[in-house]
């Protein structure tokens, strides 16, 4: 029996009232926050496997946003059902191959375009937790719109050399006790970015801290792990800011 891919504790979750709004951009709905100034700079947010709705991103978004980005995160499930906690996870492998993070270009696509030409978007970053890690890596290999990128906690995954060769700065972050990501597979992208990558990466390990841990609303956080996530959320910030 395997570990429980990407399944963290989502717990009891206090109520989060959202500072954004929803748009439809063909296919596929959005949710949008803006800051109170104008900017040319953006950020897209991947959702993990509980998708776009769940109170836990639409805060990562709604935090992005008060940064000075136009940030988004479109429903890379096109509007079919993200995984719930009451899923049997015996199912879980048929759900995943139907959500397939390395098949998110054509909506990576029409969310790039709505930003450039609906936003005026000059420089576009990604940001993406657990499903959305991977997503994100994905693209950070194929999409060379996308200025920069923070991956975290995404499964690290396909062992071959193309796997490595990101076309823009990205930062992977992970826990240390993440049950679903091993170390052996964080030292093996370390070493194979170092062969193999050609633009600036950062790969950080947070202490004590589980899959999931960096997008916790500060009510539903627990003191021992606030530091650390709130260092992450920092981390994440400045990498953007670097970059975008």
């Amino acid at each position: 029996q395997m570990a429980d891919p990407f399944l963290y504790n989502t717990g009891e979750r206090s109520q989060y009232g959202c500072l954004g709004h929803e748009v439809q951009i063909e296919h596929i709905k959005a949710y949008v926050c803006r800051p109170s100034f104008f900017t040319d700079k953006a950020v897209i947010v991947i959702h993990d496997i509980f998708g776009w709705l769940f109170p836990d991103i639409r805060y990562i978004v709604d935090l992005i946003a008060g940064h000075g980005y136009i940030t988004i995160c479109p429903d890379f499930f096109k509007g079919t059902d993200p995984w719930k906690t009451t899923d049997h996870w015996a199912d879980f492998a048929d759900w995943m191959k139907a959500h397939d993070p390395m098949k998110v270009d054509k909506e990576a696509d029409v969310v790039l375009k709505y930003l450039k030409e609906q936003c005026g978007a000059k420089k576009i970053g990604i940001v993406g937790f657990s499903w959305g890690g991977m997503a994100v890596h994905h693209l950070m290999l194929k999409n060379p719109q996308l200025t920069a990128g923070v991956s975290l906690y995404g499964r690290i995954i396909r062992d071959s050399e193309e796997r490595y060769n990101l076309l823009n700065p990205t930062f992977f972050i992970f826990g240390e006790k993440d049950h679903t990501i091993s170390y052996d597979q964080i030292t093996l992208l370390e070493e194979k970015l170092k062969q193999y990558c050609r633009v600036v990466y950062k790969i950080k390990v947070y202490p004590g801290q589980v899959h999931g841990f960096a997008q916790l609303k500060p009510e539903d956080m627990k003191p021992e792990d606030k530091p650390y996530i709130e260092e992450a959320r920092k981390d994440m910030i400045d990498w953007i800011k670097t970059f975008i």
